[in-house]
């Protein structure tokens, strides 16, 4: 590591260390950001004390509330945060606009709308759901329904969305919708912005097998979004989502769940805990170790091809189909720690309520139960694949063209 970098470590540090509330150690966030009473009131001060520092968005310019900061440098920034045993709760509480919204504005926005648009959100005081899927619209985007009507200085919206992330709680949504009927399918559609707070909007959350969930069924009735917010040109919304899709499932790459703290027990402690060692402290059973080792090693190549590509971009993180594999890479990593840790724990690790069981059984068997939708959302492993044989191998074009 370069001197410089040393010295910004130090003072990140330094920072760190005085204004993180130590009572926030360990502690984890709920799927959508969601803080308890015990808490909520430190956070709500981390939350603005990293909104002012730029460390919400730290890769951001600073003129849109972030940092100005390399990706090197937005790195020391987590590893400090995560030493302590903190988190930066920002992302969460934007929902979909530090990881996607944001970085797409950025390329894609007007001095205008980036302006009115991403400081808020850098410092987590604007949350952001994306109206993409619908009922007969899911890895086949472009076949979408939902319309938008030129009324003149805005559009009317008509439709319905679902899978919504977030959206009974969003402030703003970014939504793909068609201004072009005659057009072919990929062709005339346009990528909108619009207030969530409107008659013309309706929310219902969806509940899952895991008894949390954020999605939603988003229903448009002549919903409004403004023609100052239409993002990137009239009728190319396509390209605006796939580079935003991009954006995603680079966020993705981590492997991580949003209901994970930042101290959470590794697994091989887990394993010792509940399997039991022999007399060299080594883990009892052979075949799990084996099993165990594998996951580990898996996992510490992906964190490490993470940083090579980030290495070989200089330090800028180049958003391409390289983030497919990844977002596959991350999705089997994250799946098998689970199914590893639900074997582990046994009886307990299947625990629902009752005093027999510990928040952590209890919680396991919840984000096993979540961990399945990994390898749909986001786009599903199997169009990932179709990423990957085609802008990596070059392989010919197999799907069906819209």
């Amino acid at each position: 590591m370069s001197d410089a970098l040393e010295d910004f470590r130090a003072e990140a540090r330094a920072w760190v260390e005085e204004n993180f509330p130590p009572s926030l150690a360990g502690k984890g966030m709920g799927m959508e950001g969601e803080l308890d009473g015990d808490t909520k009131a430190d956070f709500e001060l981390w939350r603005a004390r990293l909104g002012e520092k730029g460390w919400g968005a730290p890769t951001w310019p600073q003129e849109y509330g972030g940092a100005g900061l390399s990706h090197p440098q937005a790195k020391i920034v987590g590893e400090e945060i995560s030493r302590v045993g903190g988190l930066n709760p920002i992302p969460a509480l934007a929902g979909m606009g530090i990881t996607m919204v944001g970085p797409t504005l950025l390329e894609y926005g007007t001095d205008d709308q980036k302006a009115r648009h991403l400081p808020a959100t850098a410092r987590g005081e604007v949350r952001w759901c994306l109206g993409l899927s619908e009922p007969n619209a899911g890895s086949d985007l472009a076949s979408l329904a939902t319309k938008a009507e030129d009324k003149g200085d805005y559009f009317q919206l008509n439709g319905q969305k679902i899978w919504t992330s977030g959206a009974d709680i969003s402030h703003w949504c970014g939504a793909l919708v068609r201004t072009d009927p005659s057009a072919p399918k990929h062709k005339g559609i346009s990528f909108v912005m619009l207030p969530m707070d409107q008659e013309g909007v309706e929310t219902r959350p969806i509940r899952l097998i895991s008894g949390a969930s954020p999605f939603c069924e988003t229903f448009f009735n002549d919903a409004r979004a403004e023609k100052s917010d239409l993002l990137g040109e009239l009728n190319d919304g396509w390209s605006v989502v796939k580079r935003l899709l991009q954006h995603e499932r680079q966020s993705q790459t981590s492997a991580g769940s949003p209901m994970a703290s930042a101290r959470s027990k590794a697994i091989q402690d887990i394993a010792k805990e509940y399997a039991g060692t022999d007399d060299s402290g080594a883990l009892a059973d052979g075949d799990l170790r084996s099993r165990l080792v594998d996951h580990l090693m898996d996992a510490r190549s992906h964190s490490l091809t993470v940083r090579r590509i980030t290495a070989e971009a200089k330090g800028q993180v180049k958003v391409s189909a390289a983030a497919s594999i990844l977002k596959n890479s991350a999705t089997r990593i994250s799946q098998t720690k689970s199914e590893l840790t639900l074997e582990i724990m046994g009886a307990q690790g299947l625990g629902w309520e009752g005093a027999e069981f510990t928040a952590e059984e209890k919680n396991t068997v919840r984000e096993w139960l979540w961990g399945k939708a990994i390898s749909i959302y986001g786009g599903s492993f199997e169009v990932q694949k179709n990423i990957i044989s085609k802008n990596i191998l070059g392989l010919p074009e197999t799907t069906q063209k819209g």
